[in-house]
């Protein structure tokens, strides 16, 4: 980020009248206070620049040496309107730490309370809440209650407005919560025409748009599992999803319209499967010929818009997700009709969602994020907002202003794309109450010009997984916010700190979670569901059977309570552009790349910028390394995910290794640290 420190800021006159109206104050945060107060009240608005130009002349005049110095703290109107402040304040607790204390010691009262706050519909009530009969690793939430969870996202007044969405060039469209339904129960009849039964999974291949969302909830409502894979994936990826779920059906656009590109969809798909395709048309006319075994949206789409929901028991499938793993296919997490519970009461808790507030999260339903987003909004009574486009320009921005946006979700990398080329600098984002932040690492200065953007609100970070159902760190609005740190463990769920030797510790160290929590994976559909997160974990004096993880953290103490930042994987699992992949997964491909022998992939993060994902490879003859980049991407495009660049390729004569032979990747990491920074 730029430093607005120099005799020439910008809005320099209007600056210097801020700080002069301002009289001295004792401590950071009164001064703080005072001069967002004025700067708020500047008319025309001041740009973001001068209100990171007051922050950093504040800070560093109150706290020079302290970089976790918050952008933002909650006053009594913002605790008035927190969904978790008002929860303490019934509870009798003043203190945020007290209130996350009740909801990891007394967990079946903090869950009970949370689902009747948001709302969850059952058919028949669980005869236990949480059972723990079979241990911990094995606990059964909900047990023997039966529901629908798609009904829970239909709980809003029937006029109230579900979705907003925005095709570019296009006005902007409006969907009411009776209105998706009807789209949903459409889809869901849909299915039961074309011979799908409870249980059946059902592939979507497509990006994020009011239909995608309808299609979801319909093949939630007819009992059926969503298979959620990327529309970014490449071929042979989208045919290991397929393959490992035994989709019946996929279905996909027979392309989309990105950033001015027609994409194709539907071709990428036929060369994954044979698997019948249903495909809906981007535009008003179709851009692709049907094989004889596919079916065109016309053609499928059931015009009876009644569909009484399937009741189905708690733990049955809804969704079948992907997160890489070390070694080989990506992990298939499925999620149950429990898991949405955990995305909403994240959503209500984290990210403060209300009914009617406007939730928009760039995302897909590939990810959990896209999933996460439907529940967390829906079931909380709030409208989803969708551009059907690439979030880089304007374009989204003036989208995110006339929606009146009130929550909005970022990928670091697109913020700081933002940040380059200035173009959401003169919009009025000003209905933004909190924005949010995962995927990948967030860099402070980064967090501190997106705060800036909406005149300085809270950036609430949020780290989980597929497996969680939601995050396991995160933040609150009840605390202040210092950018790209957490200020808590989510609620209903708690972490330690492990070193590598299995001692707790208080600074730094290995994540594993502390359960049981409402949307933890109980299975694998692909691996050993033990194995991969209970097996061999640390085991400690009065502390439940620890979940690994793999994130390493680190905890600061500051004036205000302690913060956890990210430290970036543990194991070999990166994220790239807020795509989590495994260096394994890169490795399969790039080691079929002539010359190379061995490959191990690193990224790395630069302090400004996106992460860079740099190759370490044992070659068989000296090459043109240039040549060989390009041979790497090209790979990499067509075999994994067109978003995935190598940044640059270094040749090594062999591996850092352990002693059983693993590959030192750390060791790696340090090789090129000093010529990236």
């Amino acid at each position: 980020m730029a430093q607005f420190t120099s005799s020439n800021p910008p809005d320099s006159n209007v600056v210097s009248e801020i700080e002069s109206s301002v009289t001295n104050h004792l401590c950071f945060r009164s001064r703080w206070s005072e001069l967002l107060k004025r700067a708020r009240q500047i008319h025309p608005p001041i740009a973001p620049q001068a209100y990171i130009h007051l922050w950093e002349r504040c800070r560093d005049q109150f706290q020079p040496n302290n970089q976790l110095t918050p952008i933002w703290f909650p006053n009594d109107s913002d605790l008035k309107k927190s969904n978790v402040y008002c929860w303490m304040s019934e509870l009798g607790l003043e203190e945020f730490p007290e209130f996350h204390r009740w909801t990891t010691s007394s967990r079946t009262a903090f869950w009970a309370d949370a689902i009747e706050k948001v709302g969850v519909k059952f058919n028949r009530e669980p005869v236990k809440l949480l059972n723990q009969d079979e241990g911990t690793a094995t606990a059964i939430w909900l047990d023997q209650a039966r529901l629908n969870i798609a009904d829970s996202c239909f709980s809003a007044p029937p006029t109230d407005i579900a979705i907003l969405f925005q095709k570019p060039g296009q006005p902007i469209q409006r969907q009411s919560y009776q209105e998706l339904r009807d789209r949903a129960n459409r889809v869901a009849n849909s299915l039961v025409n074309a011979g799908c039964e409870p249980g059946d999974a059902i592939a979507v291949v497509m990006p994020m748009t009011a239909w995608s969302i309808a299609i979801y909830l319909g093949i939630v409502l007819a009992g059926c599992s969503v298979v959620s894979i990327a529309d970014s994936f490449a071929a042979p990826e989208i045919s290991t999803r397929l393959t490992i779920s035994k989709a019946k059906f996929v279905l996909t656009y027979d392309h989309q319209n990105r950033a001015g590109k027609k994409l194709p969809l539907f071709s990428k798909v036929t060369t994954a499967t044979e698997i019948p395709a249903i495909v809906l048309t981007t535009d008003v006319e179709p851009s692709c010929t049907l094989r004889p075994q596919d079916i065109a949206w016309t053609d499928f789409l059931a015009a009876e818009t009644e569909f009484d929901s399937v009741d189905c028991a708690s733990d049955a499938t809804i969704n079948i997700l992907f997160s890489s793993g070390t070694t080989g296919d990506p992990k298939a997490i499925p999620w149950n009709h429990t898991t949405p519970i955990k995305c909403a009461v994240d959503g209500y808790c984290h990210q403060n969602i209300h009914p009617k507030d406007v939730c928009a999260w760039p995302t897909n339903l590939g990810w959990m994020m896209g999933p996460w987003l439907i529940f967390a909004s829906l079931i909380n009574k709030a409208t989803i907002a969708l551009y059907e486009d690439a979030p880089s320009g304007i374009e989204f921005g003036t989208f995110i202003q006339k929606a009146e946006v009130t929550m909005l979700g970022v990928v670091p990398t697109i913020v700081k794309a933002w940040e380059a080329s200035g173009c959401m600098n003169d919009l009025d984002w000003s209905k933004i109450k909190c924005f949010s932040s995962t995927g990948e690492s967030s860099q402070a200065n980064t967090m501190v010009f997106l705060s800036a953007l909406a005149n300085i609100k809270p950036v609430i970070e949020y780290c989980g997984g597929t497996e969680i159902g939601g995050g396991y760190v995160s933040s609150v609005d009840v605390l202040p916010n210092v950018p790209a740190a957490f200020n808590s463990p989510a609620v209903g769920l708690d972490f330690l700190l492990i070193d590598p030797i299995d001692h707790q510790v208080s600074e730094q160290g290995e994540v594993f979670l502390v359960p049981p929590s409402i949307g933890l994976s109980d299975r694998l559909i692909n691996r050993d569901h033990f194995e991969t997160y209970y097996a061999k974990t640390p085991r400690l004096p009065n502390t439940p059977q620890l979940r690994r993880h793999g994130d390493y953290f680190r905890k600061f103490p500051t004036a205000n309570g302690p913060v956890f930042e990210a430290g970036g994987r543990a194991d070999d699992t990166m994220n790239l552009g807020g795509i989590k992949i495994s260096s394994a997964e890169i490795e399969r491909v790039l080691n079929h790349v002539e010359p190379v022998v061995e490959s191990a992939a690193v990224s790395y993060s630069p302090s400004h910028g996106p992460d860079q994902l740099i190759i370490f490879a044992v070659l068989s003859r000296e090459t043109d390394m240039g040549h060989l980049q390009k041979e790497m991407n090209q790979a990499l495009k067509t075999e994994l995910n067109p978003l995935f660049k190598v940044h640059s390729v270094e040749s090594v004569s062999a591996m850092p290794r352990t002693a059983s032979g693993k590959v030192m990747r750390r060791k790696l990491r340090d090789l090129i640290e000093p010529e990236t920074n």
